[in-house]
């Protein structure tokens, strides 16, 4: 069975998808209250599961009136992916902006599940097992490499 925070995820993921401006504005007592949970458990899914790295702009303004608004960032069109994977990577990469990049991907549809794995597999410090600043300078040149290799025979 799903978690209560599986559950609230799907449901704004499900919002956003329906939304024609693909953001979503909510009151926070009122999903807790629609999830029968406290508003923190709310402000735990936003906080991370709704990042910057996954894809996502999270606003909130505070007060009677108060909402936190939800914005899906789009990846760049096809051609622009190339350029935007270098510019995301960088010459270093840490392990949580790397696995960021990669459920962006694949929530996108431009990698599988299954490249997803194997990805974050490759690019995990357990399996880099250099000291830093040389970690992330590997991982992101894998990473690239990786990344590059697959979006080429697409």
């Amino acid at each position: 069975m799903r978690n209560i925070s599986d559950l609230i995820e799907q449901h704004l993921k499900i919002m956003l998808i329906d939304s024609p401006e693909g953001a979503v504005e909510i009151q926070r007592n009122d999903l807790a209250e629609q999830f029968s949970c406290v508003p923190s458990q709310i402000n735990y899914v936003i906080s991370t599961r709704f990042t910057l790295e996954k894809g996502y702009v999270v606003e909130s303004k505070r007060g009677g009136g108060g909402y936190i608004r939800i914005q899906r960032i789009e990846l760049p069109a096809q051609r622009a992916i190339h350029t935007h994977l270098c510019e995301s990577i960088g010459n270093r990469i840490g392990q949580e902006a790397a696995e960021g990049l990669i459920y962006q991907l694949e929530e996108a549809n431009v990698i599988s599940r299954r490249e997803a794995i194997l990805l974050r597999a490759a690019v995990s410090r357990d399996n880099l097992a250099v000291k830093l600043p040389y970690r992330d300078e590997i991982r992101a040149r894998l990473l690239r490499a990786m990344l590059l290799g697959l979006l080429s025979k697409q």
